[in-house]
């Protein structure tokens, strides 16, 4: 879709919909938001029940599952191996600074010790709150702690699956129950940010399933998500909490940071991308190999580098980049993604200064990559390199620079400063096949 069908889109949809009216954010929520886009670095865990099936979370609906079957999987989903210590570690050692976690994903899956349904972790072989020992894991080694949440479900019956676009091979007969089920979010809502200590932030997924395209291809908002009144539940509870939704939209009133799904800000590679970018923080997330839940068969393993140079590209983006990784049924995250995370993270900590803590956008990105800053430096990355070229130019580069080194090295660089733009030269300079990174003071 083109840049000026998002707007549309969003401005019509957004239309639509209830934001929390009159939405001020508070001091305390304006600090976290800062705090956030200072992270630049999470690490996203899709799991639950679905894992048992080795074909990721959407095999549901994927393989038409009806519920009196699907529901068999809370007899057998056991993860005895399940070391909340050991995935905050792994996290925290990659150089990630918060963990976004599956507390119900689109099967209403839930893996905390939830009042409000039977299908749950807590009532599994299992028989423990996942959400529990991680939160209180990422309290103690000083790792934030984000929730994601769906908003639509396959497995209940209040759900309006009628109008919804996914889950319809389910086999579910009863007549929906709107009401029913907005009050279970927010009852479900209510326990999250109240028995889990500080969550910093609510991570909404599964709006875009009660679209639908008419004959003038204009996609209509065809229930009330009732957002007033969930949004300001969440701020009333933890008021420094932040919202995103993933809805590939603008964000609304009461949303805190925009997200971005398998596509930097402002590229659209998914077909669900390219949405305005608003002045919110921002995050993209992807995932390590195809898949966001476990997927015995999926080998596509993308590599440090590729990873690596997606989080700078992110950051030179002004983004946070958040990393999936899809545990097995047992808890174990698998060998190929904690190998790359050992890998990424050795990485991070010689270069961790010119991402962590920086903001992006000081200039476009360019074809040979971007530029990151904090407050008392300049980062250039040169992603793509070109050993026959002489120098680097950064147009509409305005700042003035004292010095040019290579960072950690500190080798100086020559450079010359036009109107147009800066010139640094890399005569005799062996550029790194990731990352050279030149600091500017």
């Amino acid at each position: 879709m083109n840049r000026l069908f998002i707007l549309l889109l969003s401005t019509f949809v957004v239309s639509t919909i209830v934001a929390q009216p009159g939405y001020t954010p508070s001091k305390e929520n304006l600090a976290a938001r800062t705090e956030f886009q200072d992270m630049k670095f999470g690490m996203f865990i899709h799991w639950g029940a679905s894992s048992v099936l080795a074909q990721g979370e959407w095999v549901m609906n994927n393989r038409n599952i009806r519920v009196d079957e699907y529901k068999n999987l809370i007899r057998v989903f056991n993860p005895i191996d399940f070391d909340a210590k050991e995935w905050v570690a792994t996290a925290k050692n990659a150089g990630m600074q918060y963990i976004t976690f599956i507390t119900r994903h689109h099967d209403g899956f839930s893996n905390f010790d939830t009042k409000q349904s039977d299908w749950k972790i807590t009532n599994t072989p299992y028989a423990k709150d996942a959400l529990k020992q991680l939160a209180d894991e990422c309290h103690k080694q000083g790792i934030k702690l984000f929730c994601y949440y769906s908003l639509l479900d396959w497995y209940r019956t209040d759900y309006q699956y009628e109008t919804g676009k996914t889950g319809k091979g389910t086999g579910r007969k009863a007549k929906s129950d709107w009401n029913s089920y907005i009050a279970f979010m927010k009852a479900q809502l209510t326990e999250l940010l109240t028995n889990y200590g500080d969550i910093a932030g609510i991570w909404f997924d599964g709006h875009w399933d009660q679209l639908d395209n008419d004959q003038d291809k204009t996609l209509q908002a065809k229930v009330n998500w009732h957002y007033d009144e969930i949004y300001s539940l969440i701020h009333r509870l933890q008021p420094k909490c932040l919202i995103s939704n993933n809805h590939h939209l603008l964000p609304i009133p009461g949303e805190d940071f925009q997200a971005f799904e398998k596509d930097l800000p402002g590229v659209n590679t998914t077909g669900f991308g390219g949405a305005d970018i608003s002045k919110l923080p921002l995050e993209t997330c992807e995932t390590m190999n195809d898949a966001w839940g476990y997927n015995v068969t999926d080998r596509k393993y993308k590599t440090v580098k590729q990873l690596i140079q997606y989080l700078v590209n992110a950051a030179g983006r002004n983004a946070n980049f958040l990393l999936n990784v899809g545990p097995k049924p047992n808890g174990v995250i698998q060998k190929e993604f904690t190998d790359t995370l050992a890998a990424v993270g050795k990485w991070m900590q010689q270069n961790a200064s010119t991402i962590r803590g920086t903001r992006g956008d000081i200039v476009p990105a360019q074809d040979w990559g971007v530029i990151t800053k904090n407050t008392s430096s300049m980062f250039v990355h040169i992603l793509n390199k070109k050993d026959n070229n002489p120098y680097l130019f950064i147009p509409q580069f305005t700042g003035k620079v004292n010095t040019a080194v290579l960072f950690n090295g500190k080798t100086p660089l020559k450079f010359k400063q036009q109107p147009e733009g800066l010139f640094i030269y890399l005569d005799g300079i062996k550029l790194n096949d990731i990352d050279t990174i030149i600091q500017l003071n």
